[in-house]
């Protein structure tokens, strides 16, 4: 029978700040020698179980780096990727799963791959003597003997000796870290420390797990059941967003009555604290651990770290902890370094002394590879998992920021045909997901609770589908168009079926909503002359010029062009009022002579895509009016785009929504290099676009966005799904134009 190595590999490591941090975790650093704590794990179990190659889980961040330190080994596995860390309950059982899909009768030994055991035959010993239990359907468990009164590990109860594999006894109690005093009784009891690491045949494990723990079992199932096998690692599926972050201890082992424990009294630490690593550290005769470029005077019982580059003296010092890193230093009282966290916590809410965003420079190189992987390993599955009504069809208006609740408001067309657009760009661009699926379920659901009989759209149903407004808006009409031709280009095997349902859409829109004087009025209910919407019918237009020969489309944009030139756009100030009269007249009223910035970028986008597909100068003249226009509506000190403002640019919406931020990305982008001498202008217009872009991704969620810029603000609202679509057309551009960065790029600067 053969026994498999299962290397759970997670966790930011912020108690050895600061030389581990998110992107370069605990197990991945030299702490004590030349190899890593990962490495040095493989080398143990690769000893200790025969040889297979490891099953490593790990995030989706880090997959390179398990790479390149198997690599410094020779040595290779399995790396299941999660796309977000959910604790060690999730990462075991997938692990478990796989386990028992490829070798059901296997032993596997789970372990954690930053902890150090410097007895390597030891561990083997101990593996060998737990192999018993867990070939009979235990779930043993390593519980090490205290040498300490620790309160920084949990503990086990020891009950009797189970039955014909002493020394392996019967678990009677978890117990959780404890205080001091409560941990000197633990340790006079005879209980012992909880090491967090396991051995059991994987049909075991999940058997308790479907009886302890359905949901976390059905969720974890769903997203092996929908992983992505490619080389050397497996992508786990988006259904494991939706698995509980849980530890295996709570969900399965305080709840089981297959818990086994096997006593060991081998040197075993977490190395979870600097005080641990200088503990386990060679030490000159002072006392002093040190590493790096460190000379140490008068000095004794310090633990010492000089970073690469860094230069340390140490003087007369005593007890402390001194670690330069990558810019960041620690100085503490060494007992005092396991109380680290809450101080990191306390430094992260400081605000940086400058005015200047800090992002700003990042390079967009950077940026677009940071957005890119935002995208496609957290809010797109995200968003599938959480975001789409699974029950009912189509999407949710929002998640709550905290818990991922759906909004349970009642759903627009436009934000169906946005997310359909959103996953159908994803493909486009290259997303492993389930993108087909995606775009599917919000056409679909579009396609049987929105259409009415005369072809056009209805604008609102409730959760369960049923039609609240059936008015026919032109805004939503040209959403639907744009996702049909996402969808059409992503996928060609529906272009013909879907070329069919835009070419009937378009049909209806004509007939129902056409206006004598040109263009379209904004719905079919109470008349209306409103710029936007024709803003997005162009939107459209140009998407399925991109994809069809149907001479139909650059009718369309010909005729939103003609009106945009005719009466939207003033010339001589190069602004574009919202709201018309029947005789494309702009209102005095508020909303007549209230600008939006975020539109003018907007324009300018889709009037630069124009001028470059048509070759019309006055469109290019024109795009440089509206971006220089909107430029007028970014605040100043904030560097955000404001939501309205007046012709003559006194605020009129002091507020600043997410959107209008994502639109001066696109257009900064675009125009780029447009003309030449305005190209260092603009670039430093883009890096500003994205560093107020970036202040709405600062949740605690990671693949939502708020749409306010402000984290500390009353009453945030859900995180709206609505925004998907600016967020994605900004990093599309964003990573278009480091494909391709001439600014004005062919006839598109989104085309990946």
């Amino acid at each position: 029978m053969s026994i498999h190595t299962i290397i759970l590999c997670g966790g930011p490591g912020a108690r050895l700040w600061p030389a581990s941090t998110a992107a370069h975790p605990k197990p991945f650093i030299d702490l004590l020698g030349d190899l890593s704590l990962f490495q040095r794990t493989v080398i143990r179990m690769d000893a200790a179980c025969g040889g297979l190659p490891p099953l490593i889980v790990t995030g989706v961040a880090h997959v390179e780096q398990v790479r390149a330190q198997l690599d410094a080994l020779g040595r290779g596995g399995l790396i299941l990727a999660e796309p977000e860390g959910r604790d060690s309950g999730p990462a075991l059982l997938a692990a478990a799963l796989w386990i028992a899909r490829e070798d059901p009768a296997a032993v596997a030994v789970a372990v954690a791959s930053d902890h150090y055991i410097p007895d390597e035959a030891a561990f083997k010993a101990a593996v060998d003597l737990a192999l018993g239990a867990a070939r009979a359907g235990e779930i043993v468990t390593f519980g090490v003997k205290p040498s300490f009164a620790a309160t920084g590990y949990g503990y086990i109860r020891v009950a009797g000796a189970l039955a014909g594999h002493a020394p392996v006894a019967r678990v009677s109690e978890f117990v959780e870290k404890p205080d001091t005093i409560r941990a000197e009784r633990l340790v006079s009891s005879g209980c012992l420390w909880n090491s967090g690491n396991f051995m059991f045949q994987a049909p075991s494990l999940l058997a308790e797990a479907r009886q302890h723990a359905p949901d976390l079992l059905s969720a974890v199932e769903a997203a092996v059941a929908g992983a992505t096998l490619r080389g050397d690692v497996c992508r786990l599926g988006a259904a494991f967003l939706g698995a509980p972050k849980v530890s295996i201890d709570v969900a399965v082992m305080e709840r089981t009555r297959r818990a086994a424990v096997l006593p060991i009294d081998y040197a075993w630490t977490d190395l979870g604290s600097w005080d641990a690593i200088w503990a386990s550290s060679p030490r000159d005769d002072a006392g002093n651990a040190a590493s790096g470029m460190v000379v140490a005077k008068d000095s004794e019982n310090c633990l010492l770290r000089a970073g690469p580059g860094v230069h340390l003296v140490a003087l007369g010092l005593s007890n402390l902890a001194v670690v330069a890193h990558d810019g960041n230093v620690l100085v503490s009282d060494l007992a005092r370094t396991p109380e680290l966290k809450p101080s990191l916590d306390a430094l992260r809410s400081l605000k940086p002394a400058s005015d200047g965003p800090p992002a700003c420079s990042a390079g967009l190189a950077e940026r677009a590879d940071r957005h890119r992987a935002w995208l496609w390993d957290h809010a797109l599955p995200l968003w599938w998992c959480f975001g789409a009504d699974h029950q009912h069809g189509g999407y949710h208006e929002g998640l709550d920021l905290q818990d991922l609740a759906p909004s349970g408001a009642s759903r627009r067309a436009r934000v169906q045909a946005r997310q359909a657009w959103v996953y159908a760009t994803a493909g486009r661009m290259g997303w492993p997901g389930p993108w087909r699926a995606a775009a599917r379920h919000g056409l679909d659901y579009l396609q049987r609770r929105y259409r009415r009989p005369d072809g056009l759209f209805r604008a609102l149903v409730d959760p369960a589908g049923a039609p609240l407004d059936d008015t026919a808006l032109l805004y939503d009409q040209a959403f639907v168009l744009l996702a049909l031709a996402a969808a059409a280009r992503a996928e060609p095997a529906w272009r013909e079926e879907i070329e069919d349902r835009a070419r009937d859409l378009l049909g209806a829109v004509r007939r129902t909503l056409s206006h004598p004087g040109g263009g379209f009025v904004a719905s079919d209910g109470a008349p209306a002359f409103l710029a936007n919407p024709h803003m997005h019918m162009f939107e459209a237009a140009l998407a399925w010029m991109e994809v069809s020969e149907d001479t139909g489309w650059a009718v369309l944009a010909d005729q939103v062009v003609a009106l945009f030139f005719g009466a939207l756009h003033e010339p001589a100030t190069g602004l574009v009022r919202e709201v018309f009269d029947a005789e494309w007249r702009p209102t005095d009223t508020l909303e007549g002579r209230t600008l939006e910035p975020g539109h003018h970028f907007e324009w300018a986008w889709l009037l630069g895509r124009w001028a470059a597909r048509a070759g019309e100068p006055r469109a290019r003249e024109a795009a440089l009016r509206l971006y220089a226009a909107g430029d007028r509506g970014v605040e100043p000190i904030s560097g955000l785009v404001l939501d309205g403002v007046s012709t003559d640019f006194s605020v009129v919406k002091a507020t600043s929504r997410l959107w209008p931020q994502t639109e001066r990305v696109k257009a900064a982008l675009l125009l780029a290099n447009w003309p030449p001498e305005q190209s260092a202008a603009r670039m430093a217009d883009a890096r500003s676009a994205l560093d107020a872009m970036e202040l709405y991704f600062q949740t605690s969620k990671i693949g939502l966005w708020r749409d306010d810029p402000h984290p500390d603000a009353p009453h945030l609202e859900p995180s709206p799904a609505s925004s998907f679509y600016h967020v994605v057309g900004a990093i599309v551009a964003l990573v278009g134009f480091e494909a391709a960065p001439a600014g004005l790029i062919a006839a598109e600067v989104s085309e990946v």
